[in-house]
């Protein structure tokens, strides 16, 4: 068996009107997915500082189904290794 990869980055994005979170590794790897209003959202983001470069083009693929408004909202969180 292969180990998962580590979450290195977690994406705060709009999605079909409601919040969503998504977990991506590294490469930008979509890892997991689920509401941004939980409870485990805050305590991954808790001293940490968002960045807005979901409309970069190193994002471009993993978030190709999201318009340019959704992206250029969007919070990015880089997690430690």
């Amino acid at each position: 068996m292969h180990p998962n990869p580590p979450a290195r980055y977690l994406v705060l994005i709009e999605s079909g009107g409601a919040m969503v979170a998504r977990l991506f590794d590294v490469q930008r790897r979509l890892l997991a997915e689920f509401d941004a209003g939980s409870e485990e959202v805050g305590m991954m983001t808790e001293g940490l500082q968002p960045a807005r470069e979901a409309h970069w083009p190193e994002w471009d693929a993993a978030l190709a189904g999201h318009s340019s408004s959704e992206r250029e909202a969007a919070l990015i969180y880089a997690l430690e290794p």
